[in-house]
């Protein structure tokens, strides 16, 4: 049964990454595609519309995606909840100590900092609060908040104060997080403000490291603020469509699939 529901879990977000790419998904081709029959498609299609990650048509489903919409932190939090931890596990494991890091706001980094608990002599710099109120009580960790204009249900800061902050510091690391890689491989965010404090940590980072699901790309969002051209290492899970995983090694780009 359990890895049933791992199976189907998987299938969803699957569901939802084509959504993005196609806007649009008939019933029939999906059966072809998971193997599986028309009651469990509509099944899952029902169960996503319930989640209110798509709307469902007669034969199949539409996007209910929009380019400046974003979930808030609460709404994200159980969404491709363990490809997102097995991402943080990894990311844990390139940060060393002594290293000095700039972490993201976002569910995927907040995953990462509850793992740093056993490493020494590790600062910390983030705008997001949650991740602040975690890593608080790590004895082997210092925390920077960079503060600013609190952005309401997002657990974090933005505005001219927050840039300010970060533009005038440097890390060893920055853990990136996004909402989207559209097909022309750009990073973007639904929110101006918070695609300006993404561009203020790539450019504070002697390497960049963008951690988010399979599930984000060949999607894209209101806000652009960087390509992946400026990673250093992309980590994601083994979701991730092989033509996009050629063309980011083709570059140049240390891919991690977990």
């Amino acid at each position: 049964m359990k890895s049933e529901m791992i199976f189907a879990e998987e299938r969803h977000n699957k569901i939802i990454a084509m959504l993005k790419v196609n806007g649009k998904l008939l019933v029939n081709d999906l059966c072809n595609i998971f193997s599986v029959s028309a009651a469990t498609i509509r099944s899952d299609l029902n169960m996503l519309e319930k989640k209110g990650l798509l709307t469902r048509t007669h034969g199949g489903a539409i996007s209910r995606s929009k380019v400046a919409f974003e979930p808030t932190s609460t709404q994200k939090e159980h969404t491709c909840y363990d490809q997102k931890k097995k991402i943080a596990q990894f990311a844990a494991s390139m940060i060393e100590n002594g290293d000095t890091i700039a972490l993201d706001c976002g569910t995927t980094s907040y995953c990462l900092a509850e793992l740093l608990s056993e490493k020494q002599n590790v600062t910390v710099v983030t705008t997001d609060i949650s991740i602040a109120a975690v890593l608080e009580k790590f004895e082997g960790i210092s925390v920077i908040l960079a503060g600013g204009l609190l952005r309401k249900g997002f657990s974090c800061t933005t505005g001219t104060i927050t840039n300010s902050i970060l533009n005038s510091l440097h890390v060893d690391k920055a853990f990136i997080a996004t909402n989207a890689v559209s097909k022309n491989e750009i990073l973007c965010t639904p929110n101006m403000e918070h695609a300006s404090v993404k561009k203020s940590l790539i450019a504070m980072a002697s390497q960049c490291f963008l951690i988010c699901d399979s599930s984000k790309f060949g999607a894209n969002s209101f806000a652009h603020f960087s390509s992946i051209h400026e990673m250093h290492t992309i980590i994601t899970d083994t979701g991730l469509d092989e033509a996009i995983a050629q063309s980011i090694k083709k570059q140049g780009i240390q891919l991690i699939l977990v």
